[in-house]
């Protein structure tokens, strides 16, 4: 059966019932059982998604990013979770993502203190260093699972500051309990906590995104990413107004009533003063790649589309389309003209209005 990840967290008693009653045999300690019923098998889908734009890199007010994000079809991060047979050593199989999966299990144990035989495989995940929140819908999934299947109920806040996700925005926490478009609040400065949830619509089913990976780029990420938040100065009040203002009464209300050319317009808005103020980190452009960039400024004179962008770091840009329509002949556009490279590969995804998906199976 599967159930979709909200922020409450009764049905996970229920779905993961099997489990639960097998493993409250365990000693107060957390020592594992000897559990023989090792076929039973705990599956988690999770959402990637567009980090669309900060709100607010000024922090005069004692909060700081605030965050627009979109959870989206087609590059989820899977994850199955299974006990050791008995005998059986506990095992990961991640392809390149091992050692990413390790680092999610070992703060798991040392906070859980549980030690139980547990076998973690990653059938997919979306592009590393992309743009795509991957990183986070990983952690979160591992992390789900794994307490899923010693027994314990433990909301996707918490997760996230045990496996030391949602540092900065609150986006990733957001998309993997309830997908959708979701609009956080910030992080206090200092604060422990992630950014809490101001606002989350549905995105329109007609819709579509085109997203344009840069196959031969990555975004900046661990210590780059760091030094580059370092090293920019505070935004100005002044783009900070702009950007809330952008926000709430051009994004917010265009969501409400399905607008997409007040939807574009807003993106388009956002996008321009968030890519001005990283610039100095992408070479002084608004996109990391250039060839992305140029593909975009060629949809944008072809079709007149306004709602394109760059998600997060990049290197990897999107272009918000009204319908399917639309969005093959975007496609068709950057594979015939001259506004793609060999390096640039499109991939169609709709929005994900629900968040993680979980199945147990026997």
């Amino acid at each position: 059966m599967a159930q979709t990840c909200t922020m409450e967290y009764r049905a996970f008693s229920l779905l993961c019932a099997p489990f639960q009653a097998l493993l409250r045999q365990r000693s107060r300690r957390h020592r594992a059982p000897d559990i023989r019923v090792a076929e039973l098998k705990l599956r988690i889908a999770s959402p990637a998604r567009l980090h669309l734009g900060f709100l607010d890199l000024n922090g005069s007010l004692g909060r700081r990013f605030g965050s627009v994000g979109l959870a989206i079809t087609g590059l989820d991060a899977r994850v199955t979770a299974a006990l050791c047979p008995p005998g059986e050593a506990p095992a990961v199989s991640a392809a390149n993502h091992g050692s990413r999966i390790e680092a999610v299990l070992t703060a798991l144990s040392r906070h859980y203190g549980e030690q139980a035989r547990v076998q973690i495989s990653l059938e997919a995940s979306a592009p590393v260093h992309a743009g795509l929140g991957s990183g986070t819908q990983l952690a979160l999934a591992v992390a789900k699972a794994w307490t899923l299947v010693h027994g314990l109920e433990v909301p996707t806040r918490t997760l996230a500051g045990v496996v030391g996700r949602g540092q900065r925005s609150g986006i990733g926490i957001a998309v993997f309990e309830q997908g959708g478009v979701v609009i956080d609040g910030g992080r206090v400065a200092g604060g422990a906590q992630p950014a809490p949830v101001l606002a989350r619509y549905e995105f329109p089913a007609a819709w579509r995104i085109v997203l344009v990976f840069d196959e031969e780029d990555h975004g900046l990420h661990g210590p780059e990413e760091l030094a580059a938040f370092a090293r920019l100065p505070p935004m100005s009040e002044s783009v900070a107004a702009a950007l809330a203002r952008w926000c709430l009464l051009g994004l917010m209300p265009a969501l409400a009533e399905g607008d997409f050319p007040a939807f574009s317009a807003a993106i388009d808005e956002i996008q321009t003063r968030v890519g001005d103020y990283f610039a100095p980190c992408q070479g002084g452009r608004r996109h990391a790649s250039p060839a992305v960039a140029a593909a975009l400024e060629s949809v944008r004179a072809r079709f007149g589309l306004r709602g394109l962008g760059q998600t997060s770091w990049g290197p990897t840009g999107f272009v918000f389309v009204p319908d399917t329509e639309t969005a093959d002949a975007v496609v068709a556009h950057l594979e015939t003209t001259g506004g793609s490279t060999a390096r640039l590969r499109c991939q169609v995804v709709t929005g994900c209005n629900h968040g993680a998906i979980i199945e147990s199976k026997a």
